[in-house]
């Protein structure tokens, strides 16, 4: 029986990692990169064929980091380590694609540390927005996100909403925000009922629900500050 050809049968400069380390990975096509994710194949599956036989069940990159650990070792040539592997490696680039540099980013310790960063923003909507700010460990900004417009209300905002942006994020804590197109800031009984929700949902998945802050076009409340929460 014939021996599969496989990397070590090529020319050095062929080979993908040897390709990566000169020419950086910008140039290495999705097989390569699979490639260089698993190593090596198997005795009577190259690398090569088993990331081709990959990407043609699944597609593209993207179903692949979605594939179950078991969907994966379903091709021929993948078991359980490179599985793993795989998921490993995709799901790293999925959670970069999610982070910011939050190098030079404000540091978020207050009410009026929000103010600054969005008031500007909901002091004249007409309509109401649930905004998110999402902060990293040391109270630094990750991002801001509108999770919903509209009424402000349990069915809208659902701790799972909320949260879903929070673990995509890393966060370590957050900062809801809204408004109230009224002008009067004072927390409604809705409001009180869904941020105390949002905090215990925040305690089981032990991300900090940090403060609710309302805006009212130039007046302003903390839910903290008014032991509301």
């Amino acid at each position: 029986m014939k021996k599969p050809f496989t990397i070590r049968d090529w020319h050095p400069s062929a080979r993908p990692r040897e390709r990566l380390q000169k020419f950086g990975p910008e140039v290495l096509s999705d097989i390569d990169l699979l490639a260089v994710i698993m190593g090596r194949g198997t005795k009577k599956h190259p690398v090569f064929d088993i990331a081709g036989k990959l990407l043609e069940q699944f597609g593209c990159l993207r179903a692949i980091a979605n594939a179950t650990v078991e969907e994966l070792t379903n091709i021929e040539g993948i078991g359980l380590a490179k599985a793993t592997q795989i998921k490993a490696a995709l799901q790293l680039g999925q959670r970069m694609e999610n982070q910011v540099d939050t190098t030079n980013q404000p540091t978020i310790k207050s009410a009026t540390d929000v103010e600054k960063l969005i008031k500007s923003k909901l002091r004249d909507k007409k309509k109401e927005y649930f905004v998110l700010i999402m902060l990293d460990t040391r109270n630094r900004l990750i991002r801001e996100v509108d999770v919903s417009i509209g009424s402000l209300n349990a069915s809208i905002v659902h701790p799972r909403e909320v949260f879903k942006e929070a673990i995509s994020a890393s966060a370590a804590s957050v900062i809801c925000v809204h408004n109230h197109p009224s002008g009067d800031p004072t927390p409604s009984d809705d409001d009180i009922r869904i941020t105390k929700r949002l905090v215990e949902a925040g305690k089981i998945l032990d991300i900090e629900v940090f403060d609710h802050i309302i805006i009212a076009g130039d007046k302003i409340i903390s839910m903290k500050e008014k032991k509301l929460m």
